[in-house]
Order: C-alpha cells, then sequence, then structure tokens
C-alpha cells in the first residue's frame, strides 16, 4: 500500500511508460533486455504491480537515464539541470514525491534540481524489507556513496556482508553485485549519491 505522501504506482508506472517511448523502445524490446515478460513490464507501466528497488534500478540503467528522471512529470527535454556554477535551491514544499516500490521501500530525491552524473536520493527501508524479493543480487554503472541516518542496513556482496548503523558510511562501485536490505525490526533511512561515469 502507498504511504499517503507518495506516488501512486500508476503515476510511477506512466512515467516509466513515458521514459520507455522517449527511448524508442517497445514494450517487448525493453522487456527482453531486463530479462522479465512483456506482461510483467506491462503491469509496472500500468501500476498494476510496484517494481523492486533493483528492477527500477534495471529500468533506469537499461533506458540510459538517471534515477532522478522517475521522480518527474515533465518530458526529459523539458526538465532544468542544475548548472554546475550557480545556487539553485528548492523548497520542502515543491519536492518531488517520493516513489514507493514493491518491497515497501520508499526513494526520496533529494537534489533541488536535475544534477547531470549525479543522482541524490534518501531511501527508507521498513522493517524486514529488501531492495529485492527474490534477493538477487544487482549490479549497474557507477559508484555509491551511503551514509545511514537512521536503524541498521545491511549490504550482501558475493563474498560478504555489510552492516551498517545510524551513522555510519559506505562506498563501493556500483558495478560490484551487492543487494540493500532492512532484516531488522526498526525503520532504516540512508542518504545515497550515485555518481554516474562518463556524465
Amino acid at each position: 500500500m502507498d504511504s499517503p505522501d507518495s506516488a501512486s504506482p500508476e503515476r510511477l508506472g506512466a512515467r516509466l511508460r513515458e521514459l520507455r517511448e522517449q527511448s524508442g523502445r517497445s514494450l517487448r524490446a525493453l522487456a527482453a533486455e531486463l530479462d522479465i515478460s512483456a506482461s510483467a513490464l506491462s503491469q509496472i507501466e500500468r501500476g498494476a504491480m510496484q517494481p523492486s528497488v533493483n528492477r527500477l534500478l534495471a529500468i533506469v540503467a537499461a533506458l540510459d537515464v538517471p534515477l532522478a528522471e522517475v521522480f518527474e512529470d515533465r518530458p526529459v527535454a523539458s526538465v532544468a539541470h542544475a548548472p554546475h556554477d550557480r545556487v539553485v535551491v528548492t523548497r520542502a514544499a515543491s519536492k518531488s514525491e517520493p516513489v514507493e516500490l514493491g518491497t515497501g521501500v520508499v526513494y526520496r530525491r533529494l537534489s533541488p534540481a536535475h544534477m547531470q552524473g549525479v543522482d541524490f536520493f534518501e531511501s527508507t527501508y521498513p522493517p524486514h524489507s529488501t531492495g529485492d524479493e527474490t534477493a538477487v543480487l544487482h549490479a549497474h554503472e557507477g559508484y555509491e556513496v551511503g551514509n545511514v541516518t537512521q536503524g541498521t542496513l545491511t549490504i550482501t556482496f558475493a563474498d560478504e556482508l555489510v552492516e551498517l548503523s545510524a551513522g555510519d558510511s559506505i562506498t563501493y562501485p556500483s558495478r560490484t553485485p551487492h543487494l540493500i536490505a532492512n532484516p531488522h525490526d526498526d525503520t532504516a533511512v540512508a542518504v545515497w549519491l550515485i555518481v554516474h561515469p562518463n556524465s
């Protein structure tokens, strides 16, 4: 179920469909690239099914758009990018709605505008939630920097499991397969920077 102040699954699905169409890919072509059925992708785009964290990251990677694009209602071409040589401020009242994903994880964009090559966001993991329902490790381009601000998160890599408590930070290449989860009874919140190469 959506949290009251998060974007609806229908709105998220419509945005993902818009991004797919802008890329020129058919539903079947993108589904094949993601190694899922066209029916599953169609359900995501209609809002009948919410993608997990890993599935959402796989979709935006396949479409070659930053994660920040899913928080926008406007076409990508009309979205202003934050210049690196002046101040840009977004007030709390006008921030993009958070996006609730299939496992109950909520993503909220923190950057005041699109920043080329960087995604800056907050993730909230409810108790016993995970970035992928099937516990599959996920990899993508770039590298991640994270800081846990509340609770405890675990990050599973192929050969180790790292536990992060409030105040702990981590960085790793995103191409290293990983899975973020909250196996505990309390909500966990973290702030993340994903830096994309060649942007």
